[in-house]
């Protein structure tokens, strides 16, 4: 628990309690594989917190395909200044969503139902200045379903494995023509993590046929 108190500071109650939800209600409803419950901690919610090394203060994220709210819960709680809307498209996950936000008071999310591709949830979610996702899709249909959702200039961070340089040289040019440019690939929770996160980072171009 001293990377969780390092990671979360005053916020380590609020991130505990998220751990008991995934535990729990997640697991039970397949959310967390069984295997998978005891690994939370390093695995999931401190892989996602650390996110946050990456994320500029105040800005505005949009996690796509949140599942049970991984990276962007996490995130949110060990960044609160961070306005994030969790997008999840299956009825029992982001009511799930739902009720983890109101349960830990997180004022700095709200949850959207739809998949990040569709018209009618680029209609309502505002372009932000990031992009997140976590085991989503390859990195080519990852790009297509982010672009449009980050405004000109952010940025697309997607939590990878090790493949991840691999990825950017087989999609590089297919991911380039969605209006994601830049990529590279970073570490987050070098300090804390005895296995630091992996992201691929993009950036939005300023015109780009990945727009709206």
């Amino acid at each position: 628990m001293t990377h969780a108190a390092r990671i979360f500071g005053d916020n380590l109650a609020r991130a505990e309690r998220y751990h008991d939800l995934l535990a729990t209600t997640g697991a039970t409803r397949g959310f967390i594989g069984p295997r998978e419950t005891p690994k939370l901690w390093d695995r999931h919610i401190l892989n996602c917190a650390v996110l946050g090394e990456a994320i500029a203060a105040g800005l505005t994220v949009a996690d796509i395909g949140s599942g049970a709210g991984l990276p962007g819960i996490p995130l949110a709680i060990a960044r609160p200044d961070l306005s994030i809307t969790l997008i999840e498209p299956l009825l029992r996950r982001s009511t799930f969503l739902d009720r983890a936000a109101a349960a830990l008071s997180l004022d700095n999310v709200i949850v959207i139902r739809g998949r990040a591709e569709e018209k009618a949830v680029r209609a309502v979610v505002e372009p932000a200045d990031v992009v997140t996702s976590r085991a989503v899709a390859p990195l080519e249909r990852l790009a297509k379903w982010s672009a449009p959702l980050v405004r000109p200039g952010g940025q697309m961070i997607a939590i990878k494995g090790s493949s991840a340089a691999e990825e950017i040289e087989r999609d590089r040019a297919v991911v380039g023509r969605s209006g994601i440019t830049e990529l590279t690939v970073h570490t987050c929770g070098d300090r804390v993590l005895e296995t630091p996160t992996t992201v691929i980072v993009g950036t939005k171009t300023e015109r780009s046929r990945g727009g709206r």
